[in-house]
């Protein structure tokens, strides 16, 4: 893996890589929305869920979301107040505006595993947008016996208004209008997961976009990717790149930012946080 040692360079290469291609494919990953302040450890978990910690000993929101309650009331106690602060609430800091600025004439696409909806919260046209993990503001039949997802602003808020000692009112947790079954958040966690038709027109969107620039000066632009999921969106990007000689690589990510060395003379690896570096784009 080659990786940069002047980050002052590799952003003026970016600068002029946006200046110069014709389309971006944005990746974007957790790290994006953690430089965005949607940070899930700290003081921002302890502002929100300092009962829980007390409680089970969770200590991030990651890891909270995981853990098994003893009843439905619980769960959605947390999940009412983890969707809530992470999907509704405003971001601390313009990073994905800044993006958005940047991006905003050019032909582009973003393909997300992110789940908290920042990119339409911040401009970014709703067809040039694929979230491939879900949506925290969807729930879904928890069997699931249909595939169809629901809005739930409505009924989280009034959850998190409404819980005492860590669990919602009983009737307010959602049922399945089909079967009667609890709802759950969609979520991408296990085989589960429904794909509707919101999601796969999105995928049917993406899949031309990549097609239609297979050829051509084309910026793969990844940012905050790292290596949980990295088929999704860093592989195939090391990939388009290695098989189209006029693309760009970027892989914006502190502590993991990299790429492999058939497309090192390709690419611009900048290890420096994703706010800082977009500021700093923005600024030029």
């Amino acid at each position: 893996m080659q990786s940069t040692q002047n980050c002052s360079e590799q952003i003026s290469k970016l600068k002029t890589a946006l200046k110069e291609v014709d389309s971006v494919l944005i990746g974007a990953g957790a790290g994006l929305s953690t430089s965005a302040g949607f940070t899930y450890s700290g003081d921002r978990f302890f502002k929100y869920f300092a009962d829980f910690h007390e409680k089970y000993g969770i200590s991030d929101m990651y890891s909270g979301g995981f853990y098994s309650y003893a009843t439905l009331e619980e769960f959605w106690a947390w999940w009412s107040r983890h969707i809530l602060y992470n999907r509704y609430t405003e971001s601390q800091k313009p990073v994905y505006s800044d993006l958005y600025e940047l991006v905003k004439d050019k032909d582009y696409f973003v393909l997300t595993t992110n789940v908290d909806h920042c990119f339409q919260k911040s401009g970014f046209d709703k067809q040039r947008l694929f979230y491939a993990q879900g949506d925290y503001g969807l729930l879904q039949c928890s069997v699931p016996c249909h595939n169809s997802t629901y809005d739930n602003e409505e009924l989280v808020r009034k959850m998190v208004a409404e819980q005492k000692d860590m669990k919602i009112p009983s009737e307010l947790i959602p049922r399945c209008p089909i079967c009667g079954k609890p709802m759950t958040t969609n979520l991408r966690c296990d085989d589960r997961f429904v794909e509707d038709e919101g999601w796969y027109a999105a995928y049917d969107r993406y899949v031309s976009f990549v097609k239609a620039h297979e050829r051509g000066r084309i910026l793969y632009l990844e940012l905050g990717v790292g290596g949980n999921t990295p088929a999704i969106i860093k592989y195939p990007f090391w990939q388009l790149t290695n098989q189209n000689p006029s693309a760009t690589y970027a892989c914006i990510n502190k502590g993991e930012a990299e790429c492999p060395p058939q497309i090192s003379k390709q690419s611009i690896i900048i290890n420096a946080d994703i706010g800082d570096v977009l500021e700093e784009l923005s600024e030029k």
